[in-house]
C-alpha cells in the first residue's frame, strides 16, 4: 500500500470521527436545548415533579397510611398560612423586588382586627376592614418607596418589617386576645378556621381561600394585561416602561396588593390558630421565600408561575409531615429543604444560562 493511500485513510478516518463527534454534540445540544424550553415555557413543572416524587417516597416508606384523605388534607391545613403569605410574595419577587415585612405585616393586621374588636367595640366587620386597610397601607408605603424614590426594596421592606414589628409590640401591649373570648364574642374571626368534610378528607375554609387566591392570581398574570406589565417590569422595567407600561403603577399596585393578601393571611391565622398573638408567624418571612425560591419563581424577576409557590409550600409539607411520621429528628426537615433551595436556585440558573 502506498504512502498516499494510507494519508487518505487516515483523513477519512479523522473526518468520520469528527462527523459523529458533531452530530453526538448536535443531539446532546438538541435535547438539553428542548428540555430548557419545557422548562422555561413550564416554570412550575420542576416543583411539580419533586413534590409528585417526594409524596410517592414518603408513601413508600410510610405505607398506605400517609395517602389518606386526613394526611392530604392534613398537609394542606398546615401550608395555608404559608400558601398566602407566598402568594403575596410571588408578585413582589416577580417584580425582582423581595418583601421582608410580609410577615409582620400579617400579624400587625390580625392584632388590629382583634383590638378593634375588643379594645374599641366596634363591629367584628368593620375591624376585619379596618385590619385590611392596615395591610394595604404598608403596602402602599412599601411600592411608593420603591417605585417613586428608587429605594432597593430588600432595604425598604427590611425597615418596613422592623416598623411594623415594633408598632405591633407597642399597640397591642404585648396582650394576646384568648381563643375563648373570640369564639364568644366575635366567631367571624375564626371564620377561616371552620372545617368540612369533602369524602373522607376534612378542609378548611382557609384551604378553600388559599386554592382559590392562587388560582385567581394565576389567571391574572396569564391572562390580563396588568400580569403581563408584571412580568415585563421584572424582566426589564426600562423596556417596560419604553414600551408604554406604567412601571410606577405596576409597582404600587403589586406592593398594596401583597399587602392585602397578607392581611387576608392574618384573617386567616387566627382562624388557624384561635388566638391573637402579636409574637405568632414570626417565621412567615422566611417560609414565604422558601416556598417561592422552591417553586421556581426566579429570584431575579420576570420568570415563574404563582402555581409554583403552592407547590414549594406543599413540598415543604410533605416533608415535614413525612418526617414526623418516620419519626425523623426535626433537623432534617431544615436539611432537606436548605438543600432543595440551593437545587432550585440551581437549576433556574441553569435555564437562563443555556438560554442565554
Amino acid at each position: 500500500m502506498s504512502q498516499g493511500s494510507s494519508t487518505d485513510d487516515y483523513e477519512k478516518a479523522v473526518v468520520g470521527h469528527g462527523e459523529a463527534v458533531a452530530e453526538f454534540e448536535d443531539v446532546h445540544k438538541g435535547f438539553i436545548g428542548k428540555l430548557q424550553h419545557v422548562l422555561h415555557v413550564n416554570p412550575a413543572l420542576v416543583p411539580l415533579i419533586v413534590l409528585v416524587a417526594s409524596i410517592t417516597v414518603f408513601g413508600i416508606l410510610i405505607g398506605q397510611r400517609f395517602f389518606s384523605p386526613f394526611a392530604m388534607t392534613l398537609i394542606l391545613q398546615q401550608v395555608q398560612i404559608v400558601g398566602i403569605v407566598a402568594a403575596a410574595q410571588s408578585l413582589v419577587i416577580l417584580t425582582a423586588g423581595i418583601d421582608l415585612s410580609v410577615g409582620a405585616i400579617m400579624v400587625l393586621s390580625s392584632v388590629v382586627m382583634g383590638q378593634f374588636t375588643f379594645r374599641y367595640g366596634l363591629p367584628v366587620e368593620v375591624s376585619i376592614a379596618c385590619g385590611l386597610t392596615v395591610g394595604a397601607l404598608c403596602g402602599a408605603i412599601n411600592g411608593w418607596l420603591v417605585a417613586y424614590m428608587k429605594l432597593p426594596p430588600f432595604i425598604v421592606t427590611l425597615g418596613m418589617w422592623q416598623i411594623v414589628l415594633a408598632s405591633n409590640f407597642l399597640y397591642s401591649a404585648n396582650q394576646t386576645i384568648r381563643s375563648q373570648d373570640i369564639e364568644a364574642s366575635a366567631p367571624l374571626l375564626q371564620i377561616f378556621g371552620s372545617k368540612f368534610q369533602v369524602g373522607g378528607a376534612t378542609l378548611t375554609v382557609g384551604v378553600i381561600f388559599m386554592l382559590l387566591l392562587i388560582f385567581t392570581l394565576a389567571y391574572a398574570l396569564k391572562h390580563t394585561a396588568w400580569g403581563r406589565h408584571v412580568y415585563a417590569v421584572g424582566d426589564d422595567p426600562d423596556a417596560a416602561e419604553l414600551s408604554g407600561v406604567n412601571v410606577k403603577g405596576t409597582l404600587i399596585s403589586v406592593y398594596v396588593l401583597s399587602g392585602i393578601i397578607c392581611a387576608f393571611a392574618g384573617w386567616a391565622m387566627v382562624g388557624r390558630i384561635g388566638s391573637i398573638s402579636p409574637t405568632s408567624g414570626q417565621l412567615a418571612n422566611i417560609e414565604s421565600i422558601t416556598a417561592v425560591v422552591i417553586g421556581g419563581i426566579s429570584l431575579f424577576g420576570g420568570r415563574g408561575s404563582i402555581l409554583g409557590s403552592l407547590f414549594g409550600a406543599l413540598i415543604v409539607g410533605v416533608f415535614t409531615l413525612g418526617l414526623r411520621l418516620l419519626g425523623a429528628d426535626a433537623q432534617w426537615t431544615f436539611l432537606l429543604i436548605g438543600l432543595l433551595i440551593i437545587a432550585a436556585v440551581a437549576v433556574d440558573q441553569w435555564i437562563r444560562k443555556v438560554a442565554a
